[in-house]
């Protein structure tokens, strides 16, 4: 498993958390990066030094439990986990790092995380950028999950996603298990928006195969929300656009520090 620069690890709730933190210049926040249901600190290759740099702050990524070199979670994850993480996880992470008002940088799942985040705690970040955010279920995302299982099972995507995670079964059954449970079909976090009250950058591919522009007309209810569509994209916006992601958002930056 690939080890980037400035690896280290970070201790919340007695448990290890992979973190990769390059400090932000004077002045200029650092940007947190909250990775895909089967993402990893390895796996943003490089990208958030990119943005980071050409936006002048700061980095800060981490793997959640069960993914990367992160300890295991430690039991099986429930409807609630990604309200958990935004909970709990994140604001002891934050401050186990010593990083206040940050922008928060989230990918699917990640992006989900930080949209609850920057609801339940208003004045915690300074903005938030999401990339193909789930703010509730629907059946794309259903149908794509159920179809990675099959490839997960029946091919080498097990051996391909040990490179990335110390235990690749738990990583992936931890995140695939719960969003195929019945019970998650009704898991939606509008209600977890109403106080969100800082500016969303969002982008959102247009052959996005795990959700659908129904995600950012969501959104947009909720405040100030910049949405970004971006053609010959699917759902991994910082991998298929990422010259167009990386200048959108410094552009975005900029525009929220002044």
């Amino acid at each position: 498993m690939p080890l980037p620069a400035n690896h280290a690890f970070l201790t919340v709730g007695q448990r290890r958390i992979e973190v990769v933190h390059h400090p932000p210049p004077p002045r200029r926040p650092t940007i947190v990066f909250l990775h895909e249901g089967l993402g990893s600190v390895a796996q943003w290759r490089g990208f958030p030094e990119r943005v980071a740099t050409a936006a002048n702050c700061g980095a800060f990524v981490y793997s959640r439990f069960n993914n990367g070199a992160s300890d295991a979670f430690g039991r099986p994850r429930s409807v609630s986990y990604m309200h958990d993480e935004a909970r709990s996880v994140l604001p002891a992470l934050l401050q186990a790092a010593r990083i206040e008002r940050p922008i928060l940088f989230g990918h699917s799942d990640g992006a989900s995380i930080a949209l609850i985040f920057a609801g339940t705690y208003p004045r915690a970040a300074a903005g938030v950028v999401v990339e193909a955010p789930h703010l509730f279920v629907e059946d794309i995302s259903l149908a794509s999950i159920a179809a990675i299982r099959e490839t997960y099972l029946a091919t080498d995507f097990r051996a391909r996603m040990g490179r990335y995670h110390r235990d690749p079964a738990a990583a992936f059954f931890g995140w695939n298990d719960i969003w195929l449970h019945p019970a998650f079909a009704v898991w939606n976090i509008a209600g977890d928006l109403a106080a969100l009250a800082v500016p969303v950058l969002a982008f959102q591919g247009v052959y996005d195969e795990y959700g659908t522009l129904a995600q950012l007309d969501a959104l947009a209810r909720f405040g100030a929300v910049d949405r970004v569509m971006l053609a010959a994209c699917g759902h991994a916006p910082h991998r298929d656009r990422e010259g167009a992601v990386i200048e959108r958002t410094r552009q975005w930056v900029e525009e929220v520090l002044r």
